[in-house]
Parts: structure tokens; sequence; C-alpha cells
């Protein structure tokens, strides 16, 4: 029986073969982040509706996306290579490819480098390079602001870091306008306010994960409470910029209604959680849920910008 079986080699080394290579091809798609990229992408996508007042040149759109995208790529590849030591004492990213040794360190560097050239010729020689200039600094943003400057001394860190997620807006309206204008100006306010909401629920969460670390997260070192009323200080904020947009654009009653009601509705499980930390009996509080709302919140604004410019009247 054992003979049988080792005589017909290349019967077990073809899918031993096929499943290594899918999983180095895997283990490079994670490293990408490709979760974050999909939000990243669905702001960039309304700014340029906006900016043309229209629906754009699918062409231009597809390139913008598609530099966008490896731009992202390339700053989150920079971001697990630097992050490889705090992310083996993390539970949520001790099996990233980085920590597991799927890829060496070198693939990683050259990997995220050809991503990020990729990323700024495509822009460059498809959009404009007014585009293409703005994606290396929001990878510049990522990578040496937030990842090696910020995220391991402050518990300001995804504040000031968050300035890097807010970039696609400014490179969807410089792709189809070649300038930047002031509702560009208040979509990247609308993302920068939001986005202490939308990640200190998720690092309430693993609150302990960062601790290990060493990561200074606003959770880690302040109650529940404190976080919590500041992420009711950005979501107003948030709701200021998302409402200073109409008389900065051509939009009208559409978003204008649903950025009120979309604000409120946030707002109100803000509100909920910092009811819950003050006062356990109403409830335990559900940092994760704000967290699925606020993905919920852009994704709705976004597609209110583009109705409301599409609409006829």
């Amino acid at each position: 029986m054992h003979h049988s079986t080792a005589s017909r080699p290349s019967d077990v080394a073809n899918p031993a073969e096929s499943a290594g290579w899918r999983a180095t091809v895997g283990a490079y798609v994670s490293l990408t982040k490709p979760r974050i990229i999909e939000l990243l992408l669905v702001t960039t996508v309304p700014t340029m509706f906006l900016a043309q007042g229209g629906l754009p040149s699918l062409a231009l759109m597809l390139h913008t996306l598609c530099g966008g995208a490896l731009a992202a790529a390339s700053a989150n590849v920079f971001n697990c290579y630097i992050d490889r030591d705090i992310d083996e004492l993390m539970v949520r990213t001790r099996k990233r490819p980085m920590v597991t040794g799927a890829i060496s360190g070198r693939a990683a560097l050259t990997f995220g480098t050809a991503l990020g050239v990729a990323a700024l010729l495509w822009l460059g020689l498809g959009a404009n390079w007014l585009s293409s200039l703005l994606a290396g600094a929001a990878i510049l943003l990522y990578v040496v602001f937030y990842t090696l400057i910020l995220k391991r001394r402050t518990s300001q860190n995804i504040v000031w870091g968050g300035v890097a997620g807010c970039m696609p807006v400014l490179i969807g309206w410089s792709a189809v306008a070649g300038r930047l204008d002031w509702a560009p100006v208040a979509l990247f306010g609308v993302v920068f306010f939001w986005t202490p909401p939308h990640y200190w629920p998720l690092s309430m969460k693993f609150r302990k994960d960062y601790a290990n670390a060493g990561v200074p997260m606003l959770p880690v070192v302040a109650s529940d409470r404190r976080v919590a009323g500041e992420m009711i200080a950005y979501t107003v904020a948030m709701i200021a910029c998302s409402l200073v947009l109409v008389p900065l654009s051509t939009l009208g009653w559409v978003y204008g209604i649903s950025a009120v009601a979309l604000g409120a509705w946030f707002l109100a499980d803000c509100v909920t959680l910092l009811r819950r930390t003050v006062d356990p009996s109403r409830g335990k509080p559900k940092a994760m849920r704000v967290f699925h709302a606020s993905i919920t919140y852009l994704t709705l604004l976004s597609l209110a910008v583009v109705v409301d410019v599409l609409l006829p009247f």
C-alpha cells in the first residue's frame, strides 16, 4: 500500500504547488489590507461626481480608482512591515504574513515600493500629476507621519494620522477638476472628523491588544466615558462639515436632508454609547455597533452625493 502512493509523486506535488502558490498570492493581498482600501474608494467616487457635476468619464474614474487603490495598498504594505513587531503581540494581527514569516521583510519592501511607483505613474499618466502628487503625499503621511511618528507615541495618533485617509477626497476632485476647491476641503473635513468615532470603537474592543503592544490608543489610556465624549465632539464637527458642503457646492435638498438625517442617526448612536458608559444600568456599551454604524454613515452619505448630483432637478 505504501509503495503504490509513493510511486506517483506527481499526483501529490501539483495540488501542493497550487496550494502554495495560492497561499503566497493570498499573503501578498492581505498585506495590502483590501477592506481598508474599499472604504477609501467609497469617498473617491462621489467626490468625482461632484467635481464633474454629473457622471465623470468612466476611463478617468477607472484610472483614479486603480491609482488610489495602488497608493493605499503601498501604504498598507509599508505599515505591515514597520508594525510587524507589535503585530506579533496582538491577537488581532498575529497572523499577518509579516509575523508568520510567509513574506520576508525584503519582499514586502520591494512589493510596497513597486505598488507606490505604479500608483504615482498610473495617476500621473491616467489622470493628472496633481492627483499623483496628492497620492504620494497620502503614502508619506500614512507611513511616516502616522505609522513611524505618531502611532506609538500619542493617544491622538489616529486623529492626525487620519489625514492620510482623507486624501482620496482631494485625489478624486483633482483628477476631474485639475485643481482643488473649497468643496473637497469640506469633504476632507467630514472624513477627518469621522475617523476618530470610526476607529476608537474598534480600539475599545481590542483595548488589551493595544495595551499589550504598547500602542497608546485613546481607549487604552483614557476612560470609556472620555472616549465616548470625544467621539460625540468629533461627530458634531463631522456633521457641521457635511452641512457646510451645501453652500460650497451645487448640492441641493436631497443631499441636505440626507446629511441631517444620517448625522442625527450616527450622533444618537454615539450618545447612547456615552450614556451606557456613564450608567451601566442602561445596558452594556456596544462600541462595535458604533463602528459598523460609522461605515454605514459614510457609505450612505457618499451615495446621497451621487444621487443629488445625478438628479435632473
